[in-house]
């Protein structure tokens, strides 16, 4: 039994020799179906960005240049800006659409890479060790790229707008080629990229429309402290408010009055001589297209699983159920179509609890931009009581900056978290409404939560009969009316009443407590995505992270963008650039000194003026705490922010009776005391 050495040798295959594949006119094997293979763009991406970076950085070099030619030739100009500081946010008059729209174009482009296998365009296949430096990189650098758009706008030159023009334009026609070169995608959905772009695509639309409109239009010479707006304003105020005082004022409103009001409240109209500041429209722009994107990903990762999940559903799954002890029918079949209704319905209800939750916090983010502007007028007017739960001073701070920084970016991050975390609720809420309620009553089966209520029936008659009995013994029995007034009626019986219901109110108390958590979650749940309501008390309001920012940016909003303060502002700039013509206008104004009118109008008209000014002065409680009267008389804690405490007025009162009176000031009246004290 004698054998050659190549009978030992072992048969050596190779798996990745495929030579033979194609012998006899083989095809080559197909993809699997549903699995997409990656797409490279006709337009490659790093060399996009590689010349629109280039050319966006000359942009910046020419506007820089065309900018410093522009001051030394305009000399003392009001409101310009630099490429430097280029969206003037305390600015409320200019115009908003192109800055908001970058800032939707930043967002949108930070969902996207959050999930993007690249996140920087410039590498491809990054690996998975350098993919988290790679986001913190691209962080930075789309507001890179994204900023000579800003700069474009805000400038106000002409040549801006046509470069404005040719960023956005070539933008938004390189992302359609590549949307139309590749539609579908491999990560996470084949059409994820595709309707993660279309927020984008509409900012560059708008900007490739808005930049040539801008073009034509001309710049705006009536911004900031040159617009009509703030001295409108001020007229508004000053305007006499006709009285609207009536008998059918008192009346109580019908329902359908009230929830017409209630429907106002939760609809923002935009006022023509009330403008939102710049950094809150830019927050709810952010705010809506976080909505979209949050919602865009939500359905992405579970929708196209239950279908997966349904249409791999066959007859094993009758003896899958059978390994847990579940045996929905004998029939294989009407097992296979009772587990694909229960999938379908799973779909349904997971729909349904992401689309509440996107009308719920579309409605919340309605209702904030209403508060918003109601926050702000009683800011202005000084009614500090609307937003904060004690006296603060208006005026900026270091966390209140910090604050203002960060507003927009923290309202986008809790809108995004409070929709998943609604979804998710509202998805847990729908699967009990269905699969314990609706398909127990319609197809006899779950009938679990009607067999431990028809359980325990006795104790939930005893508990409601024994809460009926207590209301009606209250408002029959123990409550007596005479004159016009109540009092307490049959006290013995209802002490009596009182001792024996003491365990059965006990267990009522347990009911109501759990409820009392139930609705207090589901409140905070429906808030969660709102900035500008404390989920806490009012006295805790403070430990409230998102509320806490909010209430510190509105600080720094009031204090440097009051309309009546930049009314006032423009009007001694108008007196200095002018060399006094306009102030000797408002003193001959004041005065009632008209060289062609009579003596008696002009004596009317200066009465009037100083009556004007002692009235605007006595009433302005932020000089309260400067006078003399208060300065002598009370101490420096009594006057918070320039308005006295009760306290403090009667102690300044009791003080005052106990003096003698001082002889008069030249600059104030007896008048004037009266009506300051």
């Amino acid at each position: 039994m004698n054998h050659s050495k190549d009978e030992f040798e072992p048969f050596e295959y190779s798996y990745y020799d495929n030579s033979d594949w194609y012998s006899n006119n083989a095809e080559p094997t197909e993809p699997p179906k549903g699995v997409v293979s990656p797409c490279d763009p006709t337009a490659d991406n790093r060399i996009f960005h590689v010349c629109m970076l280039s050319f966006s950085l000359v942009v910046v070099l020419i506007l820089a240049v065309l900018t410093r030619k522009h001051k030394f030739c305009g000399g003392f100009a009001r409101g310009s800006s630099s490429i430097f500081s280029a969206a003037n946010f305390l600015d409320q008059t200019q115009t908003k659409g192109p800055i908001v729209a970058v800032f939707g174009l930043l967002f949108s482009k930070l969902s996207v890479l959050v999930v993007a296998p690249d996140p920087l365009p410039f590498s491809k296949d990054t690996p998975g060790d350098l993919k988290e430096y790679m986001k913190i990189l691209a962080i930075f650098y789309y507001p890179v790229l994204f900023y000579p758009l800003l700069v474009c706008c805000t400038l106000q030159h002409k040549a801006g707008y046509v470069f404005g023009t040719l960023l956005s334009s070539s933008h938004l026609a390189v992302q359609v080629w590549q949307t139309f070169d590749c539609p579908k995608t491999p990560e996470i959905y084949a059409y994820y990229a595709l309707l993660a772009s279309l927020p984008q695509l509409g900012c560059f639309a708008y900007l490739s429309v808005q930049f040539p409109l801008l073009f034509l239009k001309g710049p705006e010479t009536d911004e900031d402290l040159d617009s009509r707006y703030y001295t409108n304003y001020v007229k508004l105020l000053l305007k006499r408010k006709a009285s609207t005082a009536s008998s059918s004022t008192t009346d109580k409103p019908k329902l359908s009055e009230r929830i017409l009001e209630v429907a106002k409240s939760y609809i923002y109209i935009p006022e023509k001589v009330f403008r939102l500041p710049l950094k809150l429209a830019v927050s709810a722009f952010v705010a809506l297209v976080a909505m979209y994107h949050t919602a865009l990903l939500l359905v992405v990762l579970v929708v196209p699983t239950l279908h997966i999940v349904r249409a791999g559903i066959d007859e094993n799954i009758a003896f899958l159920l059978l390994g847990f002890g579940v045996v929905l029918s004998d029939d294989r079949m009407e097992v296979v179509d009772i587990v694909t209704f229960y999938t379908w319905l799973l779909e349904v209800c997971y729909l349904s609890a992401m689309t509440l939750s996107c009308l719920v916090s579309l409605f919340m983010l309605m209702r904030s931009m209403v508060l918003h502007r109601s926050n702000l007028r009683g800011l202005y007017k000084g009614d500090v009581y609307s937003v904060y739960n004690s006296q603060k001073t208006i005026r900026p701070s270091k966390a209140g900056i910090v604050c203002w920084m960060g507003l927009t970016g923290y309202q986008a991050a809790v809108v995004c978290v409070g929709m998943a975390i609604q979804t998710v609720v509202f998805f847990i809420c729908f699967l009990f409404l269905v699969f314990m309620i609706i398909i127990p009553i319609f197809y006899g089966r779950n009938v679990i939560a009607f067999t431990i209520a028809g359980a325990a029936w006795p104790g939930w008659v005893t508990l409601t009969l024994v809460t009926l009995l207590q209301h009606v013994t209250a408002k029959f029995a123990f409550i007596k009316k005479e004159a016009g007034t109540r009092d307490l009626n049959n006290r013995e019986s209802l002490f009596l009443l009182t001792y024996l219901l003491f365990l059965v109110n006990t267990v009522v108390g347990l009911i109501v407590a759990i409820w009392r958590m139930v609705i207090t979650a589901l409140y905070n749940i429906v808030h969660l995505g709102r900035v500008d309501v404390s989920l806490l008390h009012r006295t805790a309001e403070a430990y409230d992270p998102a509320y806490r920012y909010y209430a510190h940016s509105l600080k720094v909003e009031v204090s440097q963008s009051h309309p009546v303060m930049k009314a006032f502002c423009g009007l001694l700039l108008d007196m200095m650039v002018e060399g006094g013509r306009a102030g000797q206008i408002i003193r001959d104004a004041e005065e009632g000194l008209r060289e062609e009118g009579p003596q008696k109008e002009t004596s009317r008209r200066r009465i009037r003026a100083r009556w004007q000014l002692l009235y605007t002065l006595v009433n302005n409680p932020s000089l309260l705490g400067s006078r003399k009267h208060f300065q002598t008389q009370q101490a420096p804690e009594a006057v918070p922010n320039g308005t006295p405490t009760c306290s403090a007025k009667k102690g300044g009162e009791k003080e005052a009776v106990k003096t003698p009176a001082a002889p008069a000031q030249p600059t104030e009246t007896p008048t004037t005391q009266d009506k300051t004290d």
